[in-house]
Order: C-alpha cells, then structure tokens, then sequence
C-alpha cells in the first residue's frame, strides 16, 4: 500500500477536535506567568476577539526598547490522549514602520516554546528562562500588521491566527510560553487541541475513536454482523493528521453468503426470498436461476423445482435442466459388414449445452444379446457428433441400435429416453480374409500376401479390391494407416525399423466390404548402425568462413490411397503433418501440410452461427482487417464478451487460408494461459474468428498505463503465467515465433495469456520496423529473435526461451521498449558482440540472471519452459529473494549500457530530460515548483515529489533513479521503505 495516495482519497467523517486548553472559555484572571517581573512586561488585561466577545488578553510594548526578553509562559495543561498537539494563536501585532518611538531592535514577531513534564512544576525561577531546556516550536510572524492610533488589542484591528503543531509528547502534560523580544502586539485568545477521528462504520467494518498521531496511524476494525474478512487479517483504515479517516486500505470485509450489502456499504442485510448469494463478495443477491426457487431470506443457493435438476459439476448459479427428449430421425445405411447411423438432434436439449449421445447394440441372430467384436468409429460413448460408423458386422443377422440423447442431469433423473432401429446385414458380403503371411521383410517395408476368402453368393461374388489396415503396436494412440490394392498381396512402406505392426486386412465385392480379419503381427528388419537411415537427408553447405551447417530433415511419408468413383466410401487417410512426441503427449498438427487447409479449419475450429455474434465496436485493427468486441450467445448457454477478428473484403483465396490458419492452430490448444478459440464463421461475409474477450489488452500497453503501479510479485506471477502456457505449447512441438509482450493478452484478473499465433508469412512493404524474412516466409521480430534463427532461420523452442527472456525484461521495465531506439542491425551487431540487456531498474537480481540464462548464445544451455516455470515457482514462494537488487551492471554490456545514461549536460533543459524517461506528465509541476534547473533538481527531495503531485512511488523511484545516472557525483534522497 502506498500510503501517499491516502492523501488523494475523500475523507469519511469529519475531525473531532479536543481541547487541552481554550482561554476564549476563560471568564477570571489567567494569571500566567511573566518574566522578568519589572513594569512594562507581559499585562494582562480584559479585550474583545474577532466577533466582539469580551477576553483576558495579555499586551506588550517595548518596541522603543532594546535587548527586550519577555517571556510568557501558561499554566500547566494537561495532554491527555494527545501524542501531538496543536496550538492556535489569535494575535494583533502593530507596524514597527507607523511606532513613532521604535527603535532599530523593534520586532514583528515572537517566538513560541513548549517545555514537557510529568506534573506541575513550574516556579518563578523553572523551568529557566532561557531556550534550553524549552523547546522552540518556531517563529511567529504577522500576516496582517495594524497601525497605532488605537489600541493593540482593539476589536478593528487586524487579527492574525497561525496554528502551530508541537510535539512528540511523551510527559503527562507541559507548558507554552511566548517569548517577546520587541514587539508591539496582543495575545487575543490561545487554544491548544489534539485531533481524534471519530467513530466510524464504512466499507462493511467498524473503527472505533482513534487519536491522530503523526503523519498517518492505522486502526483495526471490526467486520459489521454478517460480513468476514481475509482469513488471520482485520479490516484496518488509517486516521490522518487532519482528523479525518481515509479509504480502508487492507483486509476489506465483504457479506457472507446470502447477505449483501446496503445503507452505502454499512450493513449486510440477508437475500429476501426469490434471491440468493452463493458466496462471499461484493456481488448483490441474484434472482434465483430459471426452474429454481427460495423461500426463505439469507438463501445461498435455490433449490430446484421438482423435475429439474443440477449436475454435481454446476454451480449454484446455474438454472435448473431437465434431461433431452430422445434423439429423432435415425438413418442407417448398411454396406455390406458396415453400418453408418445418423441422427436427429431431440426436440428438447434439456435447456442445457452439454448434449451428447450414447449407442447400444444387441445381436439378434437368436435371442438378443449384447453386441461383441465390433468396430466402432468414434467410440459409441459420450458421442458429440449425430453420427457413428460400426463394422465388423456378420453376414444374415439383425442388430438392434438405440441411440439415447443424454446431458449432465441425465444420471440424477430415472432414465434417459431413446430411439430404437433394427439392421440386417446382406447374406453376400465376403467373409473374412484370413492366412496372411509375409513374403519379405527390410528395415522399412512389409510385403505381404494372404488367401483369397470365400463368399456365399456367386452372383455378387467377385472381389474388387482389399484394405489395408496397419499401425505400430504397444501405442497408447496409434497412428492408424490404410492402403488399398486390386490383388491379396500389398506392399507396406516408409515404416519403422525395427518395429512391430499390427495388421488387418477385409475384402470387397459389389455387395460391400466384408469385416477386418483378426489382427496378425509382422516386424520390420533392425537397422544396421552401419548404414546410414533412408529417411534422414543430410544438408551441408557453410554459414561464415569454416563453418559446416548439417541440418536432418526427417520426413515422415504415409500412404494414401482414396477410393474413385463411390460416393458412399469414405476416404481413408492418416492425418498430414502429425509427428508423434510420446506415447501420452498430445500433437500439434500444422494445417499448412493439408492438402485443402480449409479442411484444418473444419476439423479444428467450431462454426458459429452468425446470428449467435453481435458486434459492439471496434478496438483495434488487425493484418487482415478490424479486431472488435462483442457478445456471444451460443443456445444453452450463457452470453459472455468475446473478441472477433475480421476479414476485410476483396480478400484473395490465399488471404482467407492464411487468416483461417490462426484459427486452425489455436483450437488445438487447450491452456489457461493460452487464449481460447471460441470458434469461426466461414459460411457468411465477412469472415470472422472469434475468440475469448481479455479486458485489459496487450500486455506491453497495459503495463505502459501502468508504470510502477505493481509489485514484483505480481510481475512474478504474470511471467509465470506466460512461461506455463510456453511450457504446453513446448510439450506439444509447437513453435510460437513471435513471442514478445505485445502478444500477450492479460484479462481483468491479470491472468496472462499467450496469442498471435498467425505470424505473418509476408513481408510487408514500406514497414517502419523491417524485419528478415526467413526461407520459410516468415518475417523475424529482431528484437525478441534467437541469434540461431536470424542466422540461419532456425526456429525452436530454446529460440521462444530466448524471446521470453526479451518479455521478461519488458515486464520488469513495465513495457519499455527492448534496445530502446537502438536500429535492428545494431541490435544485432551487439549480440554478436556479446551484449546482452541490463537489468531495469530494481529488478531483482535472480530475475534478471534467469533473463540471461534465457539469452546464453548456445541454445543447448538454455533452459526448457518447464524449468522456467520451476524457478518462478521457487522465487514466489520465497519473495525475500525477490528484494535482493543489483544496480550494477557486469560484464561485456556495460559499456553498451553507458550510452543509455548520458550525463545531465547532454539535455538542453529539465523538461527534455523529463520527456526523455516518459515523466513529460509533471512538466508543470516542476515549472511551478521552481525545479527548472539541474542544480535545484540534483537536491529533490520525496517530500518535493508529492508537493508536486507525484504520488506514484514507481514514478518517484523512475525519476530519482535516473537522477542517480545523470547526475553520478550528487546523490539524491533515497525513497522511504514504506513506499515501495
């Protein structure tokens, strides 16, 4: 908490302000005490104040004297709760210039001391006149001064009041006295006071009467009835100088579960029937959700109308749902041992969006039984799509399929409701092929050759052709592979060394394709070490003097055959460009390697319905046209803010397959740090991508608008966002690019997410920032790009470590720009010279080593994402180490470094040098302060930064710091620990 904001917040009550002493109350003598006791001294006499009230005054004259010393000094008062008190004087005092008598030493001020003690003590002779042991307060002058043709303590005469503050006071009470050393004046009434913030009910807390001391005091509170606060904290708010209560800074109480708050933030009253509050908060009780009631007041949840219900994962603010009607229209079209199934959605969805399907089969050859050794594609449990392919059905026998339309409320009902078809398989479809033998075996082919199967009718008895079907065994996720071919034999190849395979094969006639045989294993030959591997190429060429660049290119070939000339066959292929990474990894698969890359967008990316978007307005522009907000209401579910990337008209074919590939990439992406895909629109004009909505934009921008306004640890845990959603993306083979902080996106909860993944493969012309285009036609952020991939175009994921380095750095600078206005050749002249960025200022130091551990020349030594996250993780959960700052730079950067500090002569004025570190803000502040010189700033104080507004401690410690670099030989006052 910065506690010089308190002083830009409204005050909550007024000051109470408690007498010590008030001699306008007083009706008899003083009797103060005066020295020296001689004629002419401090009188004490009866006058008038300011409204005409009669008051014992106290009158000197001694103008026309010198060497005067006249002291005054008051009872003894005492100070009660008061740690610092303050003292108001109401005073005439007479022009030395009109006293026809006064002499050179004639005054126009007096002087005011306070001496403490414990009791009253106080004789003729002590305390001793004289400044020690007094404490001097300060010296009082006029701001208005009379004239002497009436008497000084005439009611017409000019009042002056100037109140002073003394202390600290530790002693049980003390005295005041007024010290005259030539003056011509008149105490017209004295009052001395302590400030107390009164009691106070605000922001759901009670604070009880607290005594002002000193600059600001805290004051722990209470939660009002009904409300709690953080958990080992109390509400504290801070009583000011002035008496009056600021804003509560920490532990905010909030209502509990079903109160809410009322009566300005003062009370939690309790949710009346019909409204419910699930949880503490500042959120108000909400309707109770549709097919749900309350009825009774303080509900936290509302229960359900009898024939509705919740899912055990629902949240109480969902509504009440039933589950589906049965699914309608089922289609079964049978060839030969296949069936394909389609359906209907129900009229009814429940009122819910999770709907899905389940496919039971029974055989009923005989008496009906459950179904066996089938084939089902996708799996007939929690189906998504209205349709499902089973094979491996047998010849001459009926199957019965019901398909049930189930949601989240399914289980807790008595039953799902379904709808029933029966299929009966044609009698001429071949049986299964069997006897498949292996003819020849090398490292990375399979000939096979296996008997021809029997049929049972004639007529349609003739084989057309066979299918092949093969993958790896021992794979959690096998990647499956089909061939056809016109005879029983086939040939299997670009296959694995080494490797067994798992293989079936079916035949087809005129009646349709018969069911798979049982699967038989083949393995291909181990290859030998001494020869080099068919599929590895290896490149050589040279990059500089002597120097050999290899680069292997391992491709990986798949066969795919497709059937001509039928309609109802499906086409059967492995996926293009899917490279496995491990047994239990998810792959990423890149839509470029498709044939039509508009099938990537259909596999990968959800269509909308146009009607379900309604654009708000525009925030930004993109490469291919406008980026705007706007709302999505997709049926079951709740409408939510969304962000909608457009594709301007006139677009070519290529344009629409490159704006359609960013989409095509993120929906296979599943991370909380990475920004989610709702989904796209491709059947209407424009184009459009639809994406999750982040409040707060860029990352780079936002912490621009934000300069010093957050904690390291808040800028930890941002970085540790960004290198998880690296992490994942890493894991999945998937290489961003163009990571750089302007590619990250921070919602309303600073949750950092990672976007952008369409780097454009165009070099744009008559850009202000070029960029190198890579053989692959990308462009390269040189900024935030690994040595390696300028060189050499050599993208991985040590080159997005290097580039997270860069984003790390520009958080901890809040979003200063990398190299400055440095040119990128010579950004990269000096990395090859070895310079790496410095640390920003107060970064701490195991922050800016991990910086440049990410930017180590060789790749190999650095760090993987998911050891960036584990030190992240380690520096949270040790934020002492987050303090240890190093100022000075080591190593080959630092001459670099010196250039960015120039010394305080290169700047023609104070104002360019304000403008020069993004300050211009307090240009005028500086001005009317007087600070227009570098010899009046070299000595700015904190104190002079808040008189001039600067109330940000992140601003306060940007402009002495820099002080601290132009100015090298002054030394500028540090800022205070509680400020940072």
């Amino acid at each position: 908490m910065d506690l010089w904001t308190l002083f830009l917040w409204l005050p909550l009550s007024l000051a109470l302000e408690v007498n010590l002493m008030n001699t306008k109350l007083e009706t008899s003598d003083l009797k103060w005490t005066s020295y020296p006791k001689v004629d002419g001294q401090w009188d004490e006499m009866s006058g008038l104040d300011d409204e005409g009230t009669p008051v014992r005054t106290y009158e000197i004259c001694n103008a026309h004297l010198s060497n005067q010393n006249n002291w005054l000094r008051t009872n003894y008062i005492q100070r009660g709760l008061a740690s610092n008190a303050y003292v108001e004087i109401t005073f005439t005092m007479l022009e030395c210039s009109f006293l026809s008598r006064a002499g050179r030493s004639c005054k126009e001020t007096f002087n005011l001391y306070y001496y403490q003690a414990n009791h009253d003590l106080a004789n003729d002779h002590f305390p001793p006149w004289m400044e020690n042991p007094w404490v001097r307060v300060d010296t009082v002058a006029a701001d208005f001064l009379g004239r002497p043709n009436r008497r000084v303590s005439s009611g017409s005469t000019r009042i002056n009041v100037k109140t002073l503050r003394i202390g600290p006071l530790t002693g049980d009470g003390f005295y005041l006295a007024f010290q005259d050393q030539g003056a011509c004046m008149a105490l017209l009434a004295v009052r001395v006071f302590y400030r107390v913030c009164p009691a106070v009910v605000a922001s759901l807390a009670s604070f009880p009467k607290t005594v002002s001391e000193g600059l600001v005091v805290s004051a722990e509170g209470s939660c009002v009835e009904g409300a709690e606060g953080p958990q080992g904290r109390r509400p504290t708010m801070y009583c000011r100088e002035d008496g009056e209560w600021a804003k509560p800074a920490v532990g905010e109480c909030a209502c509990v579960a079903g109160r809410e708050e009322k009566d300005g933030r003062t009370k939690c009253a309790a949710c009346v029937p019909g409204y419910f509050k699930a949880s503490v908060g500042e959120k108000p009780c909400q309707p109770c959700p549709a097919n749900s009631l309350s009825t009774g007041p303080g509900a936290t949840v509302c229960a359900c109308k009898p024939g509705y219900y919740r899912a055990s994962t629902d949240p109480p603010t969902a509504a009440c749902s039933t589950p589906p009607s049965a699914p309608r229209s089922i289609v079964a079209r049978v060839n030969g041992s296949m069936v394909d199934l389609e359906w209907s959605e129900p009229l009814d969805a429940g009122g819910r969006g999770d709907l899905y399907y389940e496919v039971q089969c029974m055989e009923c050859a005989g008496p009906c039984i459950p179904c066996s050794r089938l084939n089902y594609s996708p799996r007939p449990q929690r189906l998504e799509d209205r349709r499902l392919r089973v094979s491996g059905l047998r010849p001459r026998v009926t199957y019965n399929f019901r398909v049930l339309a189930l949601n989240g409320v399914s289980e807790r009902s008595s039953g799902a409701v379904g709808e029933e078809v029966n299929v009966t398989t044609d009698r001429d479809v071949p049986l299964p092929v069997s006897g498949i033998q292996q003819m020849a075996a090398t490292e990375t082919t399979l000939t096979l050759r296996w008997a021809t199967p029997l049929h049972s009718a004639p007529t349609k008895g003739n084989i057309l052709d066979y299918e092949v079907k093969y993958y790896e065994k021992d794979q959690e996720k096998p990647l499956i592979m089909f061939l056809k071919t016109p005879s029983n034999e086939a040939r299997l190849l670009e296959l694995h060394a080494g490797t067994v395979y798992v293989v079936q094969v079916r035949a087809r006639t005129e009646a349709g394709y018969g069911a798979f045989s049982g699967d038989t294993l083949f393995q291909t030959l181990t290859q030998d070490p001494e020869k080099p591997h068919p599929q590895v190429a290896l490149i050589a060429g040279t990059a500089g003097v002597g120097t050999l660049l290899i680069l292997a290119v391992i491709i990986t070939a798949v066969v795919c055959i497709r059937k001509h000339g039928s309609t109802n066959e499906p086409e059967y292929c492995d996926k293009p460009g899917q490279y496995l990474i491990g047994h239990n990894s998810k792959v990423y698969i890149d839509p470029f390697t498709y044939e039509d890359p508009n099938e990537a967008v259909r596999e990968f990316a959800k269509e909308i319905d146009v009607s379900c978007v309604k654009i708000e307005e525009v925030i930004g522009a993109g490469e291919f046209g406008e980026v705007c907000r706007g709302r999505l209401k997709v049926p079951g579910k709740k409408e939510n803010y969304v962000a909608i990337k457009t594709l301007k008209g006139g677009y070519t074919e290529r344009q629409r397959k490159e704006f359609l590939s960013e989409a095509s990439i993120m929906g296979q992406f599943n991370h909380p740090n990475i920004i989610h895909l709702e989904g796209v629109i491709t059947n209407n004009c424009p184009v459009m991508i639809i994406t999750e909505y982040m409040e707060n934009g860029a990352l780079d921008s936002f912490l621009r608008q934000n300069d010093g306004q957050f904690t390291p640890i808040q800028l930890v845990g941002m970085l540790r966002g960004i290198a998880s959603g690296m992490r994942y993306l890493s894991e999945m083979s998937f290489v961003h690019r163009d990571l750089a902080a302007r590619n990250i996106l921070v919602n309303s909860n600073l949750v950092c997410k990672v976007s952008d993944f369409g780097l454009s493969r165009f070099l744009q012309e008559g850009s202000t920032d070029p960029t190198y285009t890579s053989c692959l036609g990308g462009k390269i952020p040189i900024r935030w790009t690994a040595p390696e991939a300028i060189a050499f175009r050599k993208f991985t994921s040590a080159s997005d470590v290097w580039g997270y380095g860069i984003v790390m750095w520009e958080v901890m600078s809040f979003g200063e720009r990398p190299y400055w206005d440095m040119s990128n050749q010579d950004v990269i002249n000096a990395i090859e010279q070895d310079y790496r960025l410095p640390a920003p200022p107060d970064c701490p130091t195991a922050l800016h080593q991990l910086m440049l551990d990410c930017w180590q020349r060789d790749r190999a030594l650095r760090p993987r994402f998911a050891d960036i996250v584990s030190s992240l993780d380690k520096l949270i959960r040790n934020p002492a180490s987050l303090k240890i700052t190093t100022r000075e730079q080591l190593g080959t950067s630092q001459p670099l470094l010196d250039q960015r500090t120039p010394h305080y002569s290169s700047f023609s004025s104070v104002s360019e040098w304000l403008h020069a570190i993004k300050m211009g803000r307090y240009e005028d502040g500086f001005r009317n302060a007087g600070f227009t010189t570098f010899s009046r700033v070299q000595n700015i104080s904190t104190e002079d930064l808040l008189r001039m507004g600067v109330t940000l401690a992140g601003h306060q410690k940007k402009i002495l710091s820099s002080l601290q670099q132009i100015l090298p030989s002054e030394k500028s006052t540090p800022i205070p620990d509680h400020c940072y």
